[in-house]
Formats: C-alpha cells, sequence, structure tokens
C-alpha cells in the first residue's frame, strides 16, 4: 500500500514516545504487583485497577510506536485548536506539571480535597482557565465527591481536610 504524503512523513520519528508510554505502563504493572489484587472482604483490590491502567498503558504505547513505525505525522486538528509549528507553551507544561507534583507536598499537609483543589485549579490554568477561584471551588466540589465516594466503599483516601495553623506553616524562628 503506498503512503499518502498527507497523512505520514519519512522525516524522524518520535521513538521516544512510544517508549515512554511503555516504560510508564510497565512502572505501574510494577507498582500492581506490590499491592494485593484480590482483597479479602472484596472481590476486587487496589491492585487490580493499577494493573488495568499500567496494562492499557503498555498496549497504547505498543499501538503508539506502531503508528510512529508506519511514520504517521502527528499534528494538531482543527478541534484541538492548536496551531501547527507552534512551539509548546512551556509555562503550561511547568504548570500542569506542578499540578500534577503539587499533591506529594500537600496530602499529608492539607488532606485529600485541598490537595484535589489545588490540582485542578493548576491543571485547569495549564490548558487555558482564566478563573481561579471558579478552578478551586470545581476541584474542592470533586475532590469531597471523590473522597466521601471512596469512603463510602471502604476505601480510605487520608484525611479529608486539614488545615494547619498559620504557626505550622512558618518556619519555626
Amino acid at each position: 500500500m503506498p503512503l499518502d504524503h498527507d497523512q505520514t512523513t519519512p522525516g524522524p520519528r518520535p521513538w521516544w514516545l512510544g517508549g515512554a508510554v511503555v516504560a510508564v505502563g510497565a512502572l505501574w504493572l510494577y507498582g500492581a504487583v506490590q499491592l494485593p489484587i484480590v482483597a479479602t472482604h472484596a472481590r476486587i483490590g487496589p491492585g487490580m485497577f493499577v494493573a488495568i491502567v499500567g496494562g492499557a498503558l503498555v498496549l497504547l504505547g505498543l499501538a503508539l510506536t506502531a503508528q510512529i513505525a508506519r511514520g504517521t505525522r502527528f499534528e494538531p486538528q482543527d478541534a484541538e485548536d492548536a496551531v501547527a509549528g507552534q512551539a509548546p507553551s512551556r509555562k503550561a507544561l511547568l504548570t500542569a506539571l506542578l499540578g500534577a507534583a503539587l499533591p506529594l507536598y500537600t496530602m499529608e499537609r492539607f488532606g485529600f480535597v485541598v490537595s484535589a483543589a489545588l490540582v485542578f485549579a493548576l491543571t485547569a490554568r495549564a490548558f487555558g482557565a482564566r478563573k481561579p477561584v471558579l478552578g478551586l471551588a470545581i476541584g474542592a466540589a470533586l475532590g469531597a465527591a471523590t473522597w466521601f465516594g471512596f469512603s463510602a466503599l471502604g476505601v480510605q483516601l487520608g484525611t479529608a481536610w486539614r488545615l494547619p495553623s498559620l504557626a505550622a506553616l512558618l518556619p519555626h524562628l
């Protein structure tokens, strides 16, 4: 089958992208091994969901690698509201990365709901949201619903919220 030059390109191919998705999936599968797949009081343990996500990432990474091997170009589509050839926004990427890493610092200190609100607001900002207070409110609502939903299932996600005193936030003098 001849290559359609509108869909493929003989130029450099981003092999690293497929490999990265497979590696992240393998990392999730490794993490799933550390968790119980089947719980004693329920049929499905927490490791089952991690294993499903890890397996899906490995399969999607392999599919992406096959697309790259065929020479498929990855360009923005009209629906993505992106300009072809324009460099990605480093500020947006760093904002999204901060949102992804923030729970490492905030989860134990402030609780699940506050962490979820901050993550949602930062991620929404990275995607162009202009109302941070609305993002915090939506994130808090989603975080509370998630926390209460999992609590009803008997799964603890840590403290719902913990607002420390101002003295605890400041370094000891």
